[in-house]
Formats: structure tokens, C-alpha cells, sequence
């Protein structure tokens, strides 16, 4: 039934859990760690996983996979669908979620098993199985496996050692997940940038910097009209496809997207990158091409950009309750105002003259001479991104 545990080691790792194990961050490396430590106090481990609902925005959660010989877990994503599958709901990873009970299964018995899962791993050689639920605080629920390959399973004392390290993982483990989702949540609203200036405590009012940036506005043509003819949901699509277009070059060549308004978009290219003026270029130009196959009412998707560079004010702006971390200045005010001036023109995208020098891409422009922009005084030096 299973061999004897090593007491001392034992005790170390609830110890270990216990003490919050403050020099890592990462759950994963936290959860190899863990089986590690098992296998050394004397577990037959073989197999252990760790699946956490993470509610990102791309997906699901995360499922943490560790395998005897490994000194890291491997990492893979789980679809927002995938409890909807059969498969899912014919598991055990359903019955300790919804019933809230460790589920045990002997593996290596005649005849098929009645969860596929148990027939995998009866075929990878494993011959016990056992899964607890994980519970988080506001009624988070998570799933934590283990299996060993030993021919007579786990004994009593391996599993009432899980259960001992079950309260203590979970606790351990959320304080992460709540970390990473914070960052994720921040990620996703505000951008990484200002992601990170706001978990190094960027949190009041008026804190910030001033930074020199290449500044991009970007804006849907006809918004208003489509708004006022089509269905909710199919508005949202049009929307999303025009940000995935748009949006994903600008974060792919270093830019930031700092905020979505309405049917258009804020972003900074901070110009500590000698680049950042060629890769704004490059952006909007993989932006026009993936925005050009776009079609909508039978029409191509149009919209206008205006780009610029200065220094702005970069940091928290807002009510005493509610912030929001933007850039303002004359230099913003500017691309805005360039970016409404294409309309006038017609021309998809328009660039200061001081940005166009900065660059030094004149032979990727032409020349429009100087305009006056709504609410400036002085006329400023207007060049066309040439297609």
C-alpha cells in the first residue's frame, strides 16, 4: 500500500507552502517546484497537473502539465469553450468542479474506462489517479490531479499528504493568479506600458512623466451612419475587425495603444527607441493593407490617421475616484487634429513635417504644403504617407 514517507520532508513542504514561498512569483514554477519536493519526500509521482480558470480575454485559463524528470511545468492555454464540449463534460474534471470532491480512480483494471482522460493515461502507463477541487475565495474554483506509474497506486499516507497541502497550495496559488490576473487585466485596458508604471505605483492623481513620443490617432469613417442602420452585434464585429487590424501592427512593431474612443484609437511610440518614427511608419502601412481587405455594406473599410511627435504628459488624469492613464499636450492635440484633417484632404493617412524630419522618410511622402488645423493658429507643414 504504497511506501513510507520521509516525516522530515514532509513536514518541510507544508512548512515551505506555508510560509508563502515569497522569492517566487510564478505559479508554475511554484507548482514544479512543489512535485519536486514530493518525489524527494518519497511520493510516486508521475504525473500532475494544475488546471486555473484565469478568465483572460483570449482565453479561458491555463493548464500547468508536470511529468516526472521535469524541472518546469508546461504552460498551455484552455479555450473559453471548452467546458461546453463533450469531452469536458464527460470527465472527472467536471465532477470535482461541480461536486466539489476529491475523485480517485484505480487505472490499470480489465475492460474500458468511462472517462477517456483515464484510458490515456492508463495507456501512458499510469496506474492511479486522483483530482481535487482547488478552491479560491468569491467562489473560484480550481482542479489540482495527481498519478503515479507504481503498480499498487498511491498508499493512505501519500494521499492524506495532499490533502494536507491542499488548503496551503491554494492559498499559495491564488495570491498568484491573482497577481498575474491583475497584470493581465492592466495589460489589457491600459497597455503594458502603462501597465507597468501603474503596478510600480503610479496610482495618484497628477503622477506621471513627461516623455517624447511619436503619437498616432486613428479613426473609422462613417461610424455615425452604421450606427445608426445596424444591429448592436453586428456593429461590435465591425469594430473588433477593424481594431485587430489595425491595433495588432501598431502593438507588434512597439507601439502602445493607450485607448480605444468610440470608433477610434490612441497610441504612443515612445521615442527613447531611435526607431520609433520608422516603426509608426511601418505600423500604418501593415494597418492600411490589413484594414483595405476589410469590407462592410459591400464597401471598403475607409478611416484617416494622423501622426505627430512632441513631448506630452504622460500619467494618471482624472476624477479623485477615477483615473485614466493617457497622454496630453499640444503634441496629441496635434495628431488628433491631422488625423481630422484627412477628411478634408483625402488621404488615408497625413504626417506633421516635424515627424516626417524626425524620420527622415521624405521619399515615402509627398508633400501637401502648410495647413491651418482647426483651433491652431500657425499653419504647420502637412505631408501624404505615400501607398
Amino acid at each position: 500500500m504504497g511506501l513510507e514517507l520521509n516525516t522530515e520532508m514532509r513536514e518541510q513542504i507544508l512548512h515551505w507552502l506555508a510560509t508563502g514561498i515569497p522569492y517566487e512569483p510564478l505559479v508554475d514554477k511554484v507548482f514544479a517546484e512543489l512535485c519536486g519536493r514530493l518525489v524527494c519526500c518519497g511520493v510516486a509521482l508521475s504525473r500532475a497537473t494544475l488546471h486555473l480558470r484565469v478568465h483572460h480575454p483570449q482565453w479561458l485559463g491555463t493548464r500547468l502539465t508536470w511529468a516526472r524528470g521535469q524541472s518546469v511545468a508546461k504552460v498551455e492555454t484552455i479555450a473559453y469553450d471548452v467546458e461546453a464540449t463533450d469531452v469536458f463534460r464527460r470527465s472527472p474534471f467536471q465532477l470535482a468542479i461541480v461536486g466539489g470532491l476529491r475523485v480517485r480512480q484505480k487505472l490499470q483494471i480489465v475492460g474500458p474506462h468511462r472517462f477517456a482522460v483515464y484510458e490515456e493515461l492508463k495507456l501512458a502507463g499510469h496506474t492511479d489517479y486522483a483530482a481535487w477541487p482547488l478552491d479560491h475565495t468569491q467562489g473560484r474554483r480550481h482542479l489540482l490531479t495527481f498519478a503515479t506509474d507504481r503498480h499498487d497506486g498511491f498508499g493512505a499516507e501519500e494521499l492524506a499528504l495532499f490533502d494536507a497541502l491542499l488548503p496551503w497550495l491554494s492559498l499559495v496559488s491564488e495570491i498568484r493568479v491573482k497577481s498575474e490576473l491583475a497584470r493581465t487585466l492592466l495589460d489589457t485596458y491600459v497597455g503594458s506600458h502603462a501597465s507597468a508604471e501603474i503596478l510600480r505605483g503610479a496610482t495618484r492623481r497628477g503622477a506621471g512623466a513627461t516623455i517624447d513620443a511619436a503619437i498616432l490617432v486613428c479613426d473609422l469613417r462613417d461610424f455615425t451612419h452604421l450606427s445608426d442602420r445596424l444591429p448592436r452585434d453586428q456593429l461590435i464585429e465591425i469594430l473588433n475587425d477593424f481594431f485587430d487590424a489595425v491595433g495588432e501592427p501598431i502593438e507588434q512593431h512597439g507601439g502602445e495603444i493607450l485607448k480605444f474612443i468610440g470608433d477610434g484609437l490612441l497610441a504612443v511610440f515612445p521615442m527613447d527607441d531611435a526607431q520609433a518614427c520608422m516603426h509608426l511608419i511601418a505600423a500604418v502601412r501593415e494597418a492600411y493593407q490589413a484594414a483595405s481587405l476589410l469590407w462592410r455594406q459591400g464597401e471598403r473599410m475607409r478611416f484617416g490617421m494622423g501622426a505627430h511627435l512632441g513631448e506630452v504628459n504622460y500619467g494618471n488624469i482624472g476624477s479623485r475616484h477615477r483615473l485614466d492613464f493617457t497622454v496630453i499636450g499640444s503634441a496629441v492635440n496635434r495628431a488628433f487634429k491631422l488625423e481630422a484633417l484627412t477628411k478634408r484632404l483625402r488621404r488615408p493617412v497625413l504626417l506633421s513635417g516635424e515627424f516626417v524630419d524626425a524620420a527622415a522618410c521624405h521619399e515615402q511622402t509627398e508633400r501637401l504644403g502648410r495647413h491651418t488645423l482647426e483651433g491652431i493658429e500657425t499653419a504647420i507643414e502637412v505631408h501624404a504617407l505615400r501607398f
